[in-house]
């Protein structure tokens, strides 16, 4: 701490100093000072790496899965080659990295990165872009393509390159196997360019979508599908996913919901508010319309010991894997998500129900020594007279596969007076079925004609 007050006050010094030369010089600056910039590199690969390129592959990626090579190439001396690794390669599960240049650069004067591609086969590269620097991440790009075995030129457009004045993720991709198979793809002459030919800006959040949502003060949520279109000059619309600082968010009253820069909205009070966005001076598609009911109080804290406990989701224990809390299973399943965060406990929230699961199988759970499924749910607003709620808990059987001819199940109904609205109902499930040492799955259906639409979910675990 000394060390530090002690720099700092020379800081003061210096600049107090500083001060006094300035008075009593006055004189303005000079117009032949020239104030140092970023560089403005074009290239990302021409031949080989531009001035101060680094190769970092993501976390459990095949290591060796980008060379340079000097045999196959589009134009000049060399290309950029990718190996996506077979499923199980035991030398990584996929092929996924970042370019990063150890500068910044300046692409403002840009509004693409283009490359030539092809493949040893037609896959499709899972994502593939810019921004993506180990860090912020702030200005990220994505989108998929398509390869074919023939050499073809990409296009994946700046959303505002006015936001690129200090850049260092140049270039990104993250690929896997194609049905279970590996194989290699080229990119050459991968650059940044201005084309002139990018046209009709379409951006979008909440992929376009008017949402409307019930909520609570202390909730805060991350919206989701942020998209931009552009027309290219081949006639075709491209879309790509874009980081949320692109975007200018608002909230038409911000006394009931606040949004930053990173697209979180917070929500501060009770009343109604529109989130609506603009990026680059074009108005978004899409809009969260919040209808804030005040405080929301949490699901009871579980207090049974640990040992007695395996947690499929609460924030109390720790859970096991999940595949997924709605795998929306098309195409008759309607049931969105809407989880959300109070004061830093987590809530699944499910709206235009009808049916969804909790599927659990990598790997199942045996609850042989805890054969009783406790959960709390809390219907908001109203509790329908004709409610009618069905538990389907599914043992998968020896197999340990859903749907493997040997699964065994359990269902249970809830009807309207087993609710309060507005409040946490706890609902206790003694499990009957002969085997359950591979449940994989629980299933939550609105039967029989319910108007029941939304409800939330905490502290679904299994106990003895």
């Amino acid at each position: 701490m000394k060390r530090i007050q002690f720099i700092y006050s020379k800081i003061v010094l210096f600049s107090g100093l500083l001060s006094l030369m300035v008075l009593s010089c006055e004189r303005d600056v000079s117009d032949d000072i020239k104030f140092a910039t970023l560089p403005t590199t074009a290239e990302v690969f021409i031949d080989g790496f531009s001035g101060g390129l680094n190769y970092l592959p993501f976390q459990g990626s095949f290591f060796e899965a980008f060379t340079v090579d000097i045999e196959t190439k589009y134009k000049g001396s060399a290309s950029m080659r990718f190996d996506v690794p077979n499923v199980g390669d035991p030398l990584g599960a996929f092929a996924g990295a970042i370019f990063r240049t150890s500068t910044a650069r300046d692409l403002s004067a840009y509004d693409a990165l283009t490359f030539w591609a092809k493949g040893t086969r037609a896959g499709n590269i899972n994502e593939i872009g810019f921004g993506q620097d180990f860090g912020e991440n702030k200005y990220l790009v994505s989108t998929n393509l398509q390869l074919t075995t023939n050499w073809r030129k990409y296009i994946i457009p700046l959303p505002d390159a006015s936001k690129l004045i200090e850049e260092t993720g140049m270039f990104w991709y993250a690929e896997g196997a194609e049905n279970g198979e590996g194989y290699s793809f080229w990119i050459d002459e991968l650059k940044f360019e201005k084309l002139g030919t990018i046209a009709q800006p379409k951006p979008s959040i909440l992929e376009g979508e008017e949402v409307n949502v019930s909520s609570f003060t202390g909730v805060t949520t991350t919206l989701t599908g942020l998209t931009q279109t552009f027309n290219l000059e081949s006639g075709i619309n491209q879309t790509i996913n874009v980081a949320p600082s692109y975007f200018t968010f608002s909230s038409s009253n911000v006394s009931v919901a606040e949004v930053s820069e990173a697209g979180i909205v917070s929500i501060v009070g009770s009343g109604t508010s529109k989130i609506t966005a603009i990026l680059n001076g074009v108005q978004a598609l899409g809009s969260l319309n919040i209808e804030s009911l005040g405080a929301f109080t949490n699901a009871p804290i579980p207090t049974r010991d640990p040992s007695n406990v395996i947690s499929i989701f609460s924030d109390t224990y720790t859970s096991v894997p999940v595949d997924f809390f709605n795998g929306f299973w098309e195409p008759f399943q309607t049931t969105q998500s809407a989880d959300f965060v109070v004061e830093g406990n987590n809530i699944l929230g499910y709206t235009n129900f009808n049916f969804v699961g909790n599927q659990f199988s990598n790997p199942t759970v045996n609850a042989t020594e805890m054969p009783n499924l406790h959960l709390n749910m809390y219907i908001p607003d109203s509790v329908p007279s004709n409610l009618d709620f069905l538990i389907t808990i599914r043992d998968f059987g020896a197999d340990k596969a859903d749907g493997g001819g040997d699964d065994t199940f359990q269902q249970v109904f809830f009807k309207g007076s087993d609710f309060v609205a507005n409040t946490w109902s706890t609902l206790e499930i003694p499990i009957t079925l002969a085997n359950k040492n591979n449940i994989g799955l629980i299933i939550y259906e609105n039967v029989n004609g319910s108007s029941l639409r939304s409800f939330y979910l905490d502290n679904i675990y299994f106990y003895k």
